[in-house]
């Protein structure tokens, strides 16, 4: 019996022993988590924790501004007022907006759009219903805030254009960012974020973005915001001078909105700052600011006029007679002609039995190269191209600024064509022939300029320099002599002073009426398509009532004053039907424009050389 019982006490010490040692190994594991969770990695939980109870908020910088040479306003951020609805104080949003739609504009498919934002974010975050209203919708909405539960009145900004269409091809627009565009940059994903979408706004984006400024926030465990703890404020973007005259900008569209379809450039020849440079038809950018609707994005897209498309740097168009200086220089330089030698024109000059055609049915007759030039005779030309040949025009070409992007500031440039017979061959895989030389030597067939480039090549023949074209007004060094003999370039010069001022010039109803200033220029019009001899011979080309798109385009570049040329420009009218008749009027009032608008470059006016002083802004 005594014994038994000290087998029980042993037993149940036994068992005592081990549960204590189980006790006691869960209480050394609890320590060990403990000191896990508390020593270790305390402070990463304590960051967890703060971070839950702590929200930091991008705040949007404000875009910089848009100025022009004399710092007039070419785009601002306008104060607006807008409406916000916050989704859990409106409960259901449908009948709150239908009420709002009937005291401001909002059609059923904004109120779509504006519900879908709603519902994708947070209920307690603000949604913008639209903005830039009206005092007078301001007024109605705060009148009728208790029957609008939700709905708010905020202040904002909004990208103002004050130019207008006159100014869009070259300022171009912002617009919201599209989901391509995200690049994980916080502040792309700013609901109220736009970014450049053309243009100088889309050229210099980065630099009128600014940074973004940074709000600590307290929040609950809902994320509604307590209090703000502490605030970084948002850097602005920059501001950019451009190097356009704003005033002559708009008489220049002005001007070419009377075209049906026209675009222009006005340098100044010795710098290469874009003084004016429009396209017409144009658009209004504040179309896009917020997107632009639908209809107005089908109603551009359809326009057979492309009025969103800027044709002074992207169009390409056959330069016609404009391009006879480019030939005249070749071929004085290799020696093909000298500015004695006489073509004779009879209207026609055949090769391998095909005629080519002088736009003067009966010929000018004996003509030196400065009387061609004046005359713009294309049988001299026709000449004058076959001695030099192809390869050794398309090499003076580009010394001219022709058949190669000049690297302007905009987006959408292109190149043009100046054709070689290695180009040919690479291209279409054919030979070349001697008639598409002769048919070049009158800036036809291949050959290819956009409007930017043949103002260029009247500022480079003008001053003899090597000038690049510019947008963002800076100090710039002189640029390089061109790289063409002097006398060859007096040569020229000669022939363009004689095509506005000489008896016989064909654009001497286009000279300056200015006291003492006179232009030089050159006359050109393109065929938009063949003529068949049967067309010819009955001169059904010469009808007036052909279809528009059926009539030659009209040209004409030039710059003045002619001894010191201080601008230069180019016209192109598309489908004008003829250069002295349509563009060299144009070029004229542009012109005379420009020296009524444009004061002397106080950058220059001191006499001392200007310096660079830096790239271009990024």
């Amino acid at each position: 019996m005594h014994h038994r019982e000290a087998e029980r006490q042993r037993a149940f010490s036994r068992r005592a022993l081990l549960l204590g040692g189980l006790n006691g190994a869960a209480f050394a594991a609890l320590g060990v988590r403990l000191y896990h969770l508390q020593v270790e990695q305390g402070p990463a939980y304590a960051t967890l924790a703060d971070r839950n109870r702590v929200d930091e908020r991008l705040l949007m910088p404000e875009r910089g501004g848009l100025f022009d040479r004399t710092g007039r306003v070419l785009a601002r951020n306008r104060p607006v007022y807008r409406i916000r609805v916050v989704r859990e104080q409106a409960g259901d949003l449908r009948p709150v907006l239908a009420r709002l739609a009937t005291l401001i504009e909002l059609s059923p498919e904004h109120i779509a759009r504006v519900i879908e934002r709603a519902e994708a974010r947070r209920a307690f975050v603000p949604v913008t219903v639209r903005d830039d209203l009206t005092w007078g919708e301001v007024s109605a909405v705060a009148l009728s805030t208790p029957e609008l539960p939700g709905v708010s009145l905020d202040a904002g900004t909004r990208r103002d254009y004050v130019a207008g269409a006159s100014m869009a091809h070259i300022v171009g627009y912002v617009g919201p960012v599209a989901e391509a565009e995200l690049t994980g940059d916080p502040l792309l994903s700013m609901p109220e974020m736009r970014i450049g979408k053309n243009g100088i706004e889309r050229v210099y984006d980065m630099a009128l973005r600014g940074a973004a400024g940074m709000a600590r926030l307290e929040v609950n465990a809902f994320g509604r915001e307590i209090r703000e703890l502490a605030r970084v404020e948002s850097t602005s973007g920059r501001d950019v001078r451009l190097s356009v005259d704003a005033e002559l900008q708009r008489v220049v569209y002005e001007r070419l909105a009377l075209e049906r379809s026209a675009s222009a450039v006005v340098l100044d020849a010795q710098r290469g700052d874009v003084l004016a440079l429009a396209s017409a038809p144009g658009f209004d950018p504040a179309l896009f600011e917020n997107g632009i609707r639908t209809a107005d994005w089908k109603a551009l897209t359809a326009d057979t006029l492309a009025p969103l498309v800027n044709k002074a740097v992207t169009g390409q168009y056959p330069p016609g007679s404009t391009f006879k200086m480019v030939v005249a220089m070749a071929a004085l330089e290799a020696g093909a002609i000298d500015p004695a030698t006489r073509i004779r024109c009879t209207g026609r000059t055949w090769l391998g039995g095909h005629a080519f055609h002088c736009w003067r049915k009966e010929g000018h007759g004996s003509l030196s190269v400065v009387n061609a030039l004046a005359q713009s005779c294309d049988c001299f030309f026709y000449e004058a191209a076959r001695r030099v040949g192809i390869d050794r025009i398309a090499a003076m070409a580009g010394r001219c600024g022709l058949g190669a992007e000049l690297g302007v500031d905009l987006p959408a440039e292109r190149p043009g064509l100046v054709p070689t017979i290695a180009w040919k061959k690479r291209r279409l895989g054919q030979g070349w022939h001697q008639g598409e030389t002769l048919v070049a030597g009158i800036g036809q067939g291949y050959v290819l300029a956009t409007p930017l480039q043949l103002a260029v090549m009247a500022a480079r023949i003008g001053t003899g320099r090597a000038v690049l074209p510019r947008l963002v007004r800076e100090a710039a060094e002189e640029a390089e002599p061109l790289a063409i003999d002097p006398g060859i370039l007096a040569v020229v010069r000669e022939g363009m002073v004689a095509v506005v001022n000489g008896g016989g010039g064909t654009a001497r109803r286009a000279a300056l009426d200015i006291p003492d200033v006179r232009m030089a220029g050159k006359t050109g019009t393109s065929q938009v398509r063949r003529i068949t001899t049967a067309q010819r011979a009955a001169n059904l080309h010469k009808r007036k009532d052909k279809p528009w798109e059926e009539r030659h385009h009209a040209l004409f570049v030039g710059y003045a004053p002619a001894l010191a040329p201080r601008f230069a420009v180019s016209v192109v009218v598309e489908h004008g039907e003829s250069g002295s008749a349509a563009a060299a009027p144009i070029a004229r009032e542009l012109l005379e424009a420009a020296f009524r608008l444009v004061p002397p470059d106080p950058l220059v006016a001191d006499g001392t050389p200007p310096t660079r002083a830096g790239s271009r802004e990024s």
